[in-house]
């Protein structure tokens, strides 16, 4: 009888989860949008929000400023958890993170480097700024991965981590320098909203396309789980069940720049949740992807919302940008990943 109780509680257990988790994503929200250098009682938000109450200056507070800002730290949330739970598949490391691997980086290059030399200013916020960060995510990642197998050697945690954070240190300092030599003094502070990461200057002209984005990337990735499952067996592994992995790796590695480039462009270099939250989400319902994603979309959702809460008032009326307190709660996660692996240890396998 014992034996049956895990298999019958299965197919309950991972809905459970996941009406949890966007119970606690609508309360994150709901508290980020009462909490702050002015408080609103919840019961008005939930009025405002529904369109119960009449006009007044919560309202403003709440539904032009609050609220996309909520939102953009949802969809942020959301896809840097995606992202860096397919990352972690496709290299078989849990240390792969977009900000470790310097694919923020990258797409912070590519995104201030646009806004300094002016290219396609009339449609920097819509077009050119997420294509320049797109292009600058992908090389990166590109050039790390190259790094991490160069002279042929197998690609190890250390490798992988030194490559990431040399590459990362390169392409900041370069965003440094753009700024820094920019001809026009408001540069500097334009574009370190960049490099510190945060939602402070969220619209709701800024929602659609990272919400579109996130919203069919994530919907692909759900349909390529088995063969990200399949990775988690190794290469030879993966070829013999009849995967071309370097073909599959590459069109997802695409994919996953995609949403980083989006994803900075709106929000700049938001470090560590796409390390924290998979793991997370892999203890609580294994390795397999179909129901991985969703449950680390949501977790993302949550962090990234509450750990924005806690920027804007945990130094009120001072805004601190989000990334700096990511940082600080990630830095040391990464420290204690770092210490109970083994080297060129691989993320566990997928589930049979």
């Amino acid at each position: 009888m014992s034996c049956k109780t895990p298999a019958a509680r299965g197919p309950l257990r991972y809905p459970l989860l996941l009406t949890a988790l966007t119970a606690l994503l609508g309360a994150a929200a709901v508290a980020g949008l009462a909490l702050g250098s002015v408080r609103i009682p919840a019961t008005h938000v939930l009025e405002i929000v529904t369109g119960a109450a009449g006009p007044g200056p919560y309202r403003t507070i709440v539904l032009d400023v609050r609220l996309p800002r909520v939102l953009l730290g949802a969809v942020v949330g959301a896809g840097l958890a995606v992202i860096g739970t397919v990352l972690q598949a496709l290299v078989r490391n849990q240390l792969a993170d977009p900000f470790l691997l310097g694919v923020s980086s990258g797409a912070s290059v590519g995104a201030v480097g646009v806004i300094v030399l002016g290219v396609g200013a009339g449609l920097a916020t819509t077009v050119t700024v997420p294509l320049a960060a797109f292009a600058g995510a992908l090389g990166s990642l590109v050039l790390v991965y190259g790094l991490a197998r160069g002279g042929g050697a197998p690609m190890t945690t250390g490798r992988l981590v030194l490559a990431g954070v040399a590459v990362s240190y390169i392409l900041s300092a370069l965003t440094s320098l753009l700024m820094v030599t920019s001809a026009r003094a408001d540069h500097l502070k334009e574009t370190l909203y960049w490099t510190l990461g945060g939602l402070g200057s969220a619209r709701w002209d800024m929602l659609a396309l990272p919400a579109t984005v996130l919203a069919v990337g994530t919907a692909l990735l759900i349909t390529l789980a088995r063969p990200l499952d399949l990775l988690l067996a190794g290469e030879e592994g993966a070829t013999v069940l009849g995967l071309d992995t370097g073909r599959f790796r590459a069109a997802v590695f695409v994919l996953a720049s995609l949403l980083t480039g989006v994803l900075v462009a709106f929000s700049g270099a938001i470090g560590f949740v796409g390390l924290m939250v998979p793991h997370a989400a892999r203890m609580a319902v294994g390795a397999g992807h179909r129901r991985l994603l969703p449950v680390a979309a949501l977790g993302g959702a949550v962090f990234l919302v509450l750990a924005d809460l806690a920027a804007r008032t945990v130094a009120a009326p001072q805004d601190i940008p989000v990334g700096v307190l990511t940082a600080l709660t990630g830095g040391p996660f990464f420290l204690w990943m770092l210490r109970r692996r083994p080297e060129g240890g691989g993320t566990e396998g997928a589930p049979a």
